[in-house]
């Protein structure tokens, strides 16, 4: 997986490329680690997502209480986007197709 990291002031874009799975999930929470502390919302980008597994749902319920709901996430796939409905992630989390 590649991760590309934007900051601006207090937000932060992280875009997604590749599989989050088992392995990848340790370089993601990586990378959210190593954040500013200032941080107070984020964006995920995962337009060029291809696959999640649960590790990476895992970790983005993690990511999403540690910011108090201020998580993004946008350009999803339609088969990301599946799963999430079944995670009931669209329920809970601001998604932008």
């Amino acid at each position: 997986m590649t991760i590309t990291t934007i900051t601006e002031g207090s937000a932060a874009v992280l875009a997604l490329s590749g599989w989050l799975d088992t392995q990848a999930a340790s370089e993601l929470q990586n990378a959210l680690d190593a954040l500013d502390g200032k941080i107070e919302s984020l964006t995920l980008d995962m337009k060029e997502l291809e696959y999640i597994s649960s590790a990476g749902l895992r970790l983005l319920v993690s990511a999403h209480k540690k910011l108090n709901g201020n998580l993004t996430i946008r350009c999803v796939s339609s088969e990301i986007m599946d799963i999430f409905k079944i995670a009931g992630f669209d329920k809970r989390m601001h998604i932008e197709q």
